[in-house]
């Protein structure tokens, strides 16, 4: 199969991770040491897997990561208590909190209660204003802010852009539209009712699919000079794969992020990213 450009996640990891080793250094030697606690109710597989990827990334850079596992059934108030302690921990820099949370947790009162300078994956309603307000002191979601980045790593100026947006989620779609016109790019924000999805896509420079629906963007909804960016992970029959169809759409685009190994990769740096200017700001 030909591909003109597959823009991969792991080159701008790499290229993210020298920079990063500097910066470590640096704090170290104004004696901060950056640390991340990652808060895990129960023993779900996917968060695990998570956990052991941050903990790698995290590693090779020298950082440090803080593992808080709390039993599935920890009551509200328990858990608020774990949340205000790490607040108030002057050596963690970045607090992240694995969710869906237990049914019985309150996820607002989440929202509420941690402290946005060390939210690094922007669930606090503070940062998600600030995303929406263009103010670069709070945090994006790490997985939109990745798209930006694998991006940026490939020299792909916004400027002027036209870029389709197939979802709308708070989590993706929303603030990665908000980083987009932060760069100067004419967003368009497509969903389920949106009339004629595969024309407002066709028409795009730039087209990021973000709706958690596989393989939902065929061939139609491209064109040949597109690049195609897909933050979707899903299963089908045991195999992961994104929101594009990838075979179907991989010879007729510009460029295109592979499903696993593209935007996901990068997702692990941001958070690396944004633990390291917590710390900083200290």
């Amino acid at each position: 199969m030909f591909i003109m450009v597959e823009y991969r996640g792991m080159p701008a990891v790499k290229a993210m991770a020298e920079e990063f080793k500097s910066r470590v250094a640096a704090l170290k030697e104004r004696g901060v040491y950056p640390k991340l606690a990652v808060v895990r109710a129960g023993e779900r597989e996917d968060d695990i897997a998570y956990e052991k990827g941050i903990m790698k990334r995290f590693g090779t850079v020298e950082a440090e990561v803080e593992v808080i596992k709390l039993p599935i059934d920890i009551d509200e108030e328990s858990f608020e208590e774990t949340i205000r302690r790490l607040n108030e921990d002057e050596k963690v820099h970045g607090i992240l909190v694995f969710r869906p949370l237990p049914k019985q947790l309150d996820d607002n009162r989440l929202k509420e209660i941690i402290r946005p300078d060390k939210d690094v994956d922007s669930i606090s309603m503070a940062n998600a204003a600030k995303v929406f307000a263009g103010d670069k002191t709070g945090y994006a979601p790490c997985t939109a802010q990745a798209v930006m980045e694998l991006l940026e790593h490939n020299k792909i100026d916004l400027t002027g852009k036209k870029v389709a947006i197939v979802g709308r989620s708070l989590v993706v779609g929303k603030p990665l539209a908000m980083l987009m016109l932060g760069r100067n790019a004419t967003v368009t924000v497509c969903h389920t009712r949106t009339k004629n999805i595969a024309e407002e896509c066709k028409r795009a420079d730039i087209l990021v699919a973000c709706a958690g629906s596989a393989k939902m963007i065929k061939r139609d909804f491209t064109n040949p000079d597109q690049i195609v960016v897909d933050v979707g992970i899903n299963f089908v029959d045991g195999a992961m794969c994104g929101d594009v169809d990838y075979d179907d759409v991989a010879e007729h685009v510009a460029a295109i992020t592979p499903v696993p190994g593209g935007v996901g990769t990068v997702t692990t740096s941001v958070l690396l990213k944004h633990t390291l200017e917590s710390a900083e700001r200290r």
